[in-house]
């Protein structure tokens, strides 16, 4: 079964929180409960609802798609201001054009399809299985081969996390939704780029005279990395004149293509509290002394200076090799210090109003 076509509402980035499935109890009560519990999953719109009570099971895998990109999205950001934890903390994200958005529209829509086409891989899905176009036989580089094994159904994937993802956004002569919209298609382009083939040899002594083969997902963390990457070449555009789509900002920078990510607004200096651009500030996060880089003391606490408390710790050493096969080491204490950022004189939230 195909999810239907996305619908529109308003946009903004939100992490959706979903912890359990409806309760088991005949076909009323199942649509009875995951009314229920669609309801009352925060920050869905409504056509996001819709689609949660069309497929509530899909929603167990969203909320692991939720886990699995916010995880990353701190992993690549761990030595910067901005750490991507503003958004676990409750910390709006929604009016903010920046490279930073960017990034989180593309992870979270990356999120949401590696999480629904690994969930219909592993039988998790009643709409969906296995690709069923890689059936039969083929032939690649190294020969012929059948299609065996599972697998993974990006495609549907990417379907579901279209109608899903995209159903916040509006068309039109919103800019901030146009450029949402070409984030969250990057992103789920990104899962895609690193699905390989895999097979299984045959024959006497491994020697490959028949191949069973099948399509899987590269690691989630390779989808990041790309991503990343993206960030950092990311393409500041303006809309254009009749209010359909966007143009680079700088005419000496190349149009972006539907791979790249991004942005309207250059990036605050997220130094301090500000709810209006999603930032927790850096005051108490843990800096490196001896960096040149974005998590130096003096970038990362932004002149402000910082505070130094000597710290006990467990530590495994003189780890030794023992055949076979075991790798066996002492308990040891070890004192290190700690650098963390100091506070500004004002520690508030920022109010614009």
């Amino acid at each position: 079964m195909d999810p239907p076509k996305a619908g529109r509402g308003g946009g903004c980035v939100c992490v959706w929180s979903v912890s359990r499935g409806p309760p088991r109890g005949g076909y009323m009560g199942a649509v009875g409960s995951s009314r229920v519990m669609c309801d009352n999953v925060p920050g869905l719109v409504s056509r996001q609802r819709q689609l949660c009570r069309r497929y509530p099971e899909a929603m167990l895998s969203i909320g692991r798609g939720v886990a699995a990109w916010t995880a990353e999205c701190q992993h690549q950001f761990r030595r910067h201001r901005w750490d991507c934890n503003a958004l676990e903390r409750g910390a709006p994200f929604s009016v903010s054009g920046s490279r930073e958005s960017a990034f989180v529209h593309a992870i979270s829509s990356a999120g949401v399809v590696f999480a629904i086409t690994r969930a219909c891989s592993q039988g998790e899905l009643k709409s969906c299985s296995c690709d069923p176009k890689k059936k039969g036989s083929a032939k690649d580089s190294k020969g012929h081969f059948d299609w065996g094994g599972c697998s993974d159904n990006i495609d549907y994937g990417i379907k579901f996390a279209r109608a899903f993802v995209d159903a916040k956004e509006r068309k039109g002569k919103d800019a901030r939704a146009l450029m949402n919209l070409h984030n969250n298609r990057a992103g789920r382009k990104a899962v895609k780029r690193f699905l390989k083939q895999e097979c299984k040899c045959h024959g006497v002594s491994g020697s490959c005279t028949l191949r069973t083969c099948w399509l899987a997902m590269a690691d989630f963390r390779k989808t990041g990395d790309y991503l990343w990457k993206k960030y950092n070449g990311a393409i500041q555009v303006v809309m254009n004149q009749d209010g359909t789509g966007f143009t680079v900002a700088n005419k000496r920078f190349k149009k972006p293509t539907k791979n790249d990510l991004v942005y309207f607004e250059s990036s605050p200096d997220y130094c301090i509290r500000d709810r209006d651009v999603g930032s927790l500030g850096t005051a108490g996060r843990v800096c490196n002394q001896t960096s040149r880089g974005m998590d130096s003391c003096e970038v990362m606490c932004c002149g402000r200076g910082y505070d130094t408390s000597r710290v006990s710790r467990m530590t495994k050493c003189e780890c030794k090799f023992h055949w076979c096969c075991a790798v066996r080491c002492q308990d040891c204490l070890e004192v290190v210090d700690i650098h963390t950022c100091k506070a500004p004189k004002s520690a508030g939230w920022i109010s614009r109003t």
